[in-house]
């Protein structure tokens, strides 16, 4: 890559051009289910008609160095269900949670320890709905990079980062169709380092780039 290639990238995936990007295409407020205007991704079309997805949110972390990285999670080995796959901090909306901002926000406490007066909203992804039943908000958020974690051993194993500008650049991007249930299902997957990113965290990074860098 030359001189001019190099510094056109790094201002494109800059911490000034994703707060500028962020705050004219991501979605101000949370997507609301219940609005027939609202942009759903995912895998909607695997769920039965008559089924109402469980609220949910998760943390896509933007954590704010001079090379913006995301922050992840590694889930613990001994989870029931998707053990040892790399998420975003979150889960699914509690009767407390005002919004997917505070469910988010709540999670990220309890699975990482992250201080939440750390953390600076930047926008909403659109609405995605998982197989399992799930509406997951991705609440996309600046992180201080001095903040600090207490990992809870029963929820995650591992929190690590990986750079945003890898995550975002679309040749990183791969998809599968999978059998399942009689249909397909598109996976996106996003390999970085021994990481295999892949899933619902790869379709939310995927919803990311199509809202800030997509046409």
């Amino acid at each position: 890559m030359s001189g001019a290639s190099a510094v056109a990238e790094q201002s494109l995936f800059g911490l000034d051009e994703i707060r500028r990007r962020a705050s004219l295409r991501l979605l101000p407020a949370p997507p609301d289910p219940d609005d027939p205007e609202t942009v759903v991704t995912g895998e909607s079309e695997l769920l039965p008609a008559h089924v109402t997805p469980r609220a949910a949110a998760v943390l896509v972390g933007v954590v704010a160095r001079s090379q913006p990285q995301l922050l992840f999670t590694q889930r613990a080995q001994g989870l029931p269900v998707h053990a040892g796959q790399i998420s975003f901090p979150g889960g699914k909306r509690e009767p407390e949670d005002r919004s997917p901002l505070d469910t988010a926000l709540r999670e990220a406490e309890e699975e990482i320890g992250l201080d939440r007066a750390l953390v600076r909203p930047l926008g909403h992804l659109d609405l995605y709905v998982t197989n399992s039943g799930f509406g997951i908000v991705g609440v996309v958020a600046e992180i201080d990079p001095l903040y600090r974690l207490t990992l809870d051993p029963g929820e995650v194993d591992d929190a690590f980062e990986a750079p945003f500008d890898f995550l975002m650049s679309e040749e990183n991007h791969s998809v599968e169709m999978r059998e399942w249930r009689g249909g397909f299902r598109r996976i996106h997957h996003m390999p970085w380092q021994e990481r295999h990113i892949w899933g619902v965290t790869a379709g939310l990074l995927r919803n990311l780039y199509e809202r800030l860098y997509g046409s």
